[in-house]
């Protein structure tokens, strides 16, 4: 695989934690510090790093297993996290003296980027099969993702100031959007 392909590779992955972590940086009570954004950049980075690993080593015995159903836990479990985004902004949005979130839960955060890696493990998957060198393209795929992740959270709190409280509200709406653009996209409806 050329390093165009990988780099090229690396940022398409990084996209889905992105978008997430932009929802996140809405989210927080107050202007998200350089440490809050390299922790969830960092947080992101390492489970994209570690996921086409995983899909390599699960090679071809599992393909067939993964690859049917990593569309639906992927959108499950956004779909869960932005439901409870957009809950959590409407409740923001009734109780005006109610104060935001704070920097996210370690928990929460990995959940997050757990379900945005899916498709990282089945390009790990697909990567068993071609001509690359699976270690350098895992590294370059969480140190685009800690890149992207760690802006967006930055982003994010001046997507904040200018929507104010509905802010988690779109961030969860986003969430739920990946989710069902990934279901889409695997399920081929707009083909």
């Amino acid at each position: 695989m050329s390093l165009f392909s990988t780099f090229f590779l690396a940022f398409s992955m990084s996209s889905d934690a992105f978008v997430a972590s932009l929802s996140k940086g809405a989210a927080l009570a107050e202007r998200p510090s350089m440490r809050d954004a390299l922790r969830t950049g960092l947080i992101f980075g390492i489970v994209e790093t570690l996921t086409p690993l995983l899909g390599w080593t699960l090679g071809l015995s599992m393909a067939q297993y993964v690859t049917a159903w990593d569309h639906w836990i992927a959108f499950g479990l956004l779909s869960l996290l932005g439901a409870h985004m957009i809950h959590e902004g409407m409740q923001n949005e009734n109780a005006e003296d109610k104060p935001r979130r704070s920097p996210s839960s370690f928990l929460r955060l990995v959940v997050t980027a757990l379900a945005t890696s899916i498709d990282a493990l089945v390009i790990g998957i697909t990567l068993a099969f071609m001509d690359a060198n699976i270690f350098w393209t895992s590294l370059a795929i969480g140190t685009a993702t800690l890149l992207m992740t760690t802006l967006g959270v930055m982003l994010g709190r001046v997507i904040n100031t200018m929507i104010g409280k509905r802010a988690e509200i779109l961030g969860g709406l986003a969430l739920c959007g990946i989710g069902t653009s990934i279901l889409i996209d695997h399920l081929g409806l707009l083909a």
